[in-house]
């Protein structure tokens, strides 16, 4: 890979031979979609061997492939001087302790106050471009009412290192939740395909056939009269992976007023779950990286009542 960041060299090895060009770059730029890739294909931003191919063109060993990501377009959300709790920062990338309430990025309806506005003020203009003008530095979110640990990228080349970690799942990725009922394994692993829900599409079901596969590893922390607090780590990371699994164990989370109970016996607002661990590689030296988000103080008040 070059160090220039719009401009990434690769060359094929042996063990990617005769892949299809656009399912090759997908796999060693996780961050880019297929349909992404091929669109760069169909604009002459690809080239194998100093030549334009098609998508369907299958590599070989030593092909020289170079990708010419065109330059970020300057984001149409504005910056907004929101104080960010920072669990980790430097040049490439930046961990969040993201607030209860908060939405990630820009979408309808919330077009402000969010994560990104954020970041944009406090990164200024050192965020990655690879997911466009509505997602700068964002390589994976969390749900807008569940707090805890977000990474965000300052530069394409670190964009694409955590993406690719994300997708072969070697990032530490552990939650802190309370969840209904008693638990009667201490542990154990929930390993399911999940997909969207097909009488309701806004949300995420356990389906039988034409989902993606998802694993949730959970261990019981502590064992109340009526509810349990739980560690949950995950191996795969899909929407609502953690609420759906848990939801289909027979457990769904305190608070959680879409798969689980529509009433809760205490004032929430939203789902009680939060990102406590994250753990990755660092994308320049490749030194083991691990933030640690406290506990929100109504997680906390919630504990010690239960």
């Amino acid at each position: 890979m070059s160090e220039n960041l719009t401009d990434f060299y690769f060359v094929i090895t042996e063990e990617l031979e005769d892949e299809r060009i656009d399912k090759c770059l997908n796999e060693l730029m996780a961050s880019l979609s297929r349909s992404y890739i091929q669109k760069l294909l169909g604009d002459g931003s690809i080239t194998v061997n100093n030549q334009r191919i098609k998508a369907s063109y299958r590599v070989k060993a030593d092909d020289k492939v170079q990708v010419f990501l065109p330059p970020a377009v300057t984001p149409n959300v504005m910056p907004e001087k929101i104080p960010l709790s920072v669990l980790y920062e430097d040049n490439d990338v930046i961990v969040i302790d993201k607030p209860k309430g908060m939405v990630v990025h820009p979408a309808p309806g919330h077009y402000s106050g969010t994560l990104v506005n954020a970041l944009l003020y406090h990164c200024r203009e050192n965020l990655s471009g690879i997911n466009g003008v509505l997602r700068p530095g964002i390589v994976h979110r969390i749900d807008r009412d569940t707090t805890g640990s977000v990474i965000a990228c300052k530069n394409d080349a670190a964009h694409i290192c955590i993406a690719k970690q994300l997708k072969a799942h070697t990032i530490v990725r552990r939650y802190h939740a309370i969840v209904h009922g008693n638990i009667k394994e201490e542990e154990g692993t929930i390993h399911t395909l999940i997909g969207r829900h097909p009488a309701d599409r806004k949300k995420m079901s356990v389906l039988s056939k034409g989902g993606k596969e998802a694993i949730t590893h959970y261990r019981v922390l502590k064992q109340f009269d009526k509810y349990a607090y739980i560690e949950c780590r995950l191996e795969t990371g899909r929407t609502h992976q953690i609420r759906v699994h848990m939801a289909y164990l027979g457990h769904p989370l305190l608070g959680d007023m879409i798969y689980g109970p529509s009433k809760s016996p205490f004032q929430l607002e939203g789902q009680t779950l939060h990102a406590k661990i994250l753990g990755f590689c660092h994308p320049a030296g490749g030194e083991y990286i691990e933030t640690n988000a406290p506990l929100p103080e109504y997680f906390k008040h919630l504990l010690s009542i239960l």
